[in-house]
């Protein structure tokens, strides 16, 4: 039996890396990069359409969605996303991965094209129909998150000796298709803005109010959440015929005449169904007996890993996510985008577009890619703990001489800082969050318990979206009442509370452990004799 193994073993570590792994990473990644498109396009848009919906006929500026209605529209989606996150992976470990991936696809689909075509007779009725789908939009990304982090981690380790050096890079290139995806709502938004603003033609707020928003302003936000439905359906297909990963129809569904099929297959080695038991880690003298997510094992073995995973990324996306969705507000309140009413409802949009791809271009793109080049060579813990510590010290750049920032003149320097928190935050713990909880749980509760941590990432994207938008206003009760906001406590000391939030996060980093250089049984600790 033990030379089978060994031959088995034999037979997949010479498979080495395959041309599957980077047709799953393409077919994976694209999932994310329809994610970030979907979730971060909305940010862009939304200034556009406070103009379109709320200018009031006589009012001295342009108009701006009301802050219920702002925080709705931006908030919404994450509503959805963690609550597909929490079903989806659960979902995903009972019957299968394959089976629900195509599922969360289509739900996207429909959901983009659905939420551009909020239509209704009053503004508010466009609004709740543009967040009814927008929810819906969310609980399929959701679906996402935790089922293509466990669908590359079971993927990438069937080869276990060979890949277990490259399976973060992997995971990390998947997840990276979110930069692109970001860099993407910004270049559709450029594009399309560029063309209407061409074919139609609209002067300053300050020079003709009525005529600053033309009519056909109203297409332009739809068109760009449309987009989104683009690459979702592009990708349905291959999608449908990746087959279901090895590991869990081995070690959960407990098929080895198919797990072995599909090795074959993939690999493009001969694994018979014996061989495929034999490589599978279940029901061995040597294995623990199963046990759940509620049980004193589990708790024992993985729980303070859960408090780790979970902590982490809640911090990080309060941090991440507020400073994506709301970086033209910030970069309006530093002066580095014209004031509203000097500009057309189009000339703001392509403003807006044209800053957020600058930064994506120089600071989230390369962060991303830098983890994939690195995350096997530093490791995840390193590569975490330094992310989180350098945006603790970016942050507090940007907000101990926030005046100087502030001056005229100062903007370019506010802005490099600014894009340094992003790379660090890529090249850190956006990706790293992502990838642990991927490798270090058991094959039958490695959704579930990704799709928790996940979860708990999109709760700090929830109170990132609606609180720093109301934190954000300034502390004069004046200057935030002639935006329709209560007093908040400024951007400089919403940095602040950003830092806390990075610094916290370095500390609890120390609960994750290091998953590099070792197989998914040694991190997950399935091949221990379970404890009587």
């Amino acid at each position: 039996m033990a030379g089978d193994q060994m031959h088995v073993l034999s037979a997949l570590d010479s498979a080495k890396t395959q041309w599957y792994h980077f047709t799953a990473i393409v077919i994976a990644g694209m999932g994310f990069f329809t994610d970030a498109y979907d979730l971060f396009c909305i940010s862009l848009v939304t200034k556009l359409i406070g103009r379109v919906y709320y200018t009031a006929d006589g009012a001295s500026k342009p108009g701006s969605l009301p802050p219920n209605v702002s925080a709705a529209v931006n908030g919404v989606a994450f509503v959805g996303t963690l609550t597909g996150q929490l079903f989806f992976g659960w979902l995903g470990d009972r019957v299968g991965r394959k089976s629900v991936y195509g599922m969360t696809l289509l739900l996207m689909i429909i959901c983009s094209v659905a939420s551009g075509l909020s239509f209704g007779d009053t503004p508010t009725s466009v609004m709740a129909t543009l967040c009814f789908f927008r929810f819906w939009l969310g609980f399929g990304i959701g679906g996402d998150y935790p089922l293509s982090a466990t669908i590359m981690s079971d993927a990438t380790i069937m080869s276990e000796y060979a890949n277990k050096r490259t399976r973060g890079a992997f995971i990390a290139a998947v997840f990276a298709m979110q930069g692109f995806g970001i860099l993407a709502g910004g270049a559709v938004a450029i594009g399309i803005t560029a063309i209407f603003r061409s074919r139609f033609p609209a002067p300053p707020f300050a020079a003709d109010p009525a005529a600053s928003t033309p009519p056909q302003a109203d297409y332009v936000w739809r068109l760009i959440l449309m987009f989104g439905a683009l690459p979702a359906a592009l990708t349905f297909y291959w999608r449908m015929r990746m087959p279901e990963t090895a590991r869990y129809t081995a070690i959960v569904a407990k098929n080895a005449e198919r797990a072995a099929a599909d090795m074959s297959k993939v690999l493009q080695v001969k694994i018979t169904a014996e061989q495929a038991e034999m490589a599978s880690p279940v029901d061995k003298p040597f294995t623990s007996k199963p046990f759940g997510l509620f049980s004193g094992e589990f708790a024992r073995r993985h729980g303070f890993h859960l408090l780790g995973t979970t902590s982490t990324w809640l911090l990080l996306d309060i941090a991440y996510y507020s400073q994506n969705l709301f970086q033209k507000d910030i970069f309006s309140a530093i002066g580095w985008i014209p004031e509203a009413k000097t500009m057309s409802a189009l000339d703001e949009l392509y403003h807006i577009a044209r800053a957020q791809t600058l930064i994506a271009l120089c600071g989230t793109v390369p962060g991303y890619w830098f983890t994939v080049a690195l995350i096997d060579v530093v490791g995840r813990f390193k590569i975490q703990a330094a992310g989180f510590f350098m945006m603790t010290a970016f942050m507090l750049a940007l907000a101990v001489p926030y005046d100087h920032w502030t001056a005229a003149g100062n903007q370019i320097g506010f802005v490099v800082l600014y894009a340094l928190t992003f790379f660090f935050a890529n090249f850190g713990p956006n990706a790293t969050t992502f990838i642990v909880p991927a490798e270090i749980y058991p094959a039958r509760l490695r959704a579930t318990c990704h799709g928790i941590s996940a979860a708990s990432g999109k709760v700090g994207a929830i109170v990132g979206s609606f609180g720093f938008l109301y934190l954000a206003q300034s502390p004069d009760p004046a200057k935030a009442a002639a935006h329709g906001y209560p007093p908040g406590i400024g951007v400089r000391n919403s940095l602040f509370a950003l830092a806390g939030c990075s610094l916290l996060g370095f500390l609890l980093t120390f609960l994750v452990p290091e998953p590099k250089g070792k197989s998914l049984e040694e991190m997950s600790r399935e091949n221990e004799v379970g404890q009587p």
